[in-house]
């Protein structure tokens, strides 16, 4: 992007911190469910600079983390077999499985490749038809128009030799599932810019309505984030529930319309498991029957899978907002991110991971009313 300093403009992140001091008569929680804004919030210290007792929740916005472990161990029994070549994004192959992850299993002598597209797998199998191509696609509705193409460009060549392992999830569903849990204290939302400009955000309307929660389209720099906490907390002072948009230069309420229908041609909402939150219905993508021959879940048979977490880490609490990682005994000790125990330890979207980076050797300490800043 260009001018992007003018996002990052400490005199116009004060001008906005004041505004919001000014604003705010209590305790609001808003939760960002974006891993980049996790990091941006964390690294810049925008969640300790927030008016007396108002919280962000950083919720499970990473689609690295979210992923179930029982994926994981499918991917590794699938990676282990001869004549496989296993592909995805290069947080996937540190990722902890029951057993290992995917990078000492590539240490063991299995084919276990970074890649930077689905394209690129793609076009691995194009060119080694005598080896068995597998794409780990993981994520949000970000990355679902990616693969659905390489899945159609896929079909195009005629490959045999290619499918992907879909654990495609939707953030809607797992708002919901958090709205529904007695126990949440959330507000507000910051909704992640970039899952809006593929999908738009009318997918938000009917859980602002229902709930009477404020939603917020929110970008990922520093002003991003600051106006979009101040549009969140203006609209609970003043009693209203609706979604705004603060990320106007990159969203629109429909989204990129030929994005989704490239992922409504491929996939299909089906149920799927989350770390974290469990199974949840229709929260996730998986293959049309028409393309289901890409399907590795069905082409590869893995025989009964039993997933085992790490009992040390608390990776689900972490997730759904309920824990902050410095509330974890392994955190910055047995689990770093050289020797991470969780996801959100390894991802660049983590909230451990994010934590760690910034320094962060306990929670903030809680400030008293009227405290100055």
């Amino acid at each position: 992007m260009r001018h992007l300093d003018e996002y990052r403009d400490p005199v116009l992140a004060r001008t906005l911190l004041d505004e919001l001091h000014r604003t705010a008569t209590r305790g609001w929680q808003i939760m960002e469910v974006c891993g980049g804004q996790t990091h941006t919030l964390v690294r810049q210290g925008i969640d300790e600079l927030l008016p007396a007792g108002m919280r962000m929740v950083h919720g499970p916005g990473c689609p690295v983390c979210v992923t179930p472990l029982e994926t994981l161990d499918r991917a590794l029994a699938i990676a282990a077999r001869p004549g496989v070549t296993l592909t995805s994004f290069g947080d996937m192959l540190r990722v902890p499985g029951s057993s290992c992850d995917l990078l000492a299993l590539r240490a063991r002598g299995a084919d276990v490749r970074v890649v930077y597209s689905p394209m690129d797998a793609v076009r691995m199998a194009a060119g080694a038809p005598e080896r068995e191509v597998v794409f780990l696609a993981v994520g949000f509705e970000t990355t679902a128009p990616a693969n659905a193409m390489a899945v159609l460009h896929a079909d195009r060549l005629g490959l045999a030799n290619f499918s992907v392992l879909v654990s495609h999830v939707l953030v809607p569903p797992a708002m919901t599932a958090l709205l529904e849990d007695p126990d949440c204290q959330v507000q507000a939302f910051l909704a992640a810019g970039h899952v809006c400009a593929v999908m738009g955000w009318t997918a938000y309307e009917p859980l602002a309505a229902r709930y009477r929660v404020p939603i917020v389209v929110t970008g990922f720099e520093p002003l991003d984030l600051l106006e979009g906490i101040l549009m969140a907390v203006r609209q609970l002072e003043e009693g209203r529930a609706e979604v705004e948009n603060q990320y106007a230069r990159a969203v629109r309420r429909d989204g990129n319309r030929e994005a989704r229908s490239t992922v409504d041609r491929v996939f299909r909402v089906s149920d799927r498991a989350w770390r974290g939150l469990g199974t949840l219905p229709a929260s996730g993508l998986e293959l049309r029957e028409a393309y289901a021959r890409f399907d590795a879940a069905r082409r590869y048979d893995v025989g009964g899978l039993s997933p085992r977490e790490h009992p040390d880490c608390i990776a689900g609490a972490v997730l759904t907002g309920a824990a902050l990682p410095t509330d974890c005994a392994a955190y910055g000790t047995s689990c770093t991110p050289r020797t991470p125990l969780g996801a959100p330890m390894v991802s660049s979207e983590g909230t451990c991971a994010a934590f760690h980076r910034a320094g962060r050797t306990r929670a903030p300490a809680s400030r008293p009313e009227g405290a100055e800043r």
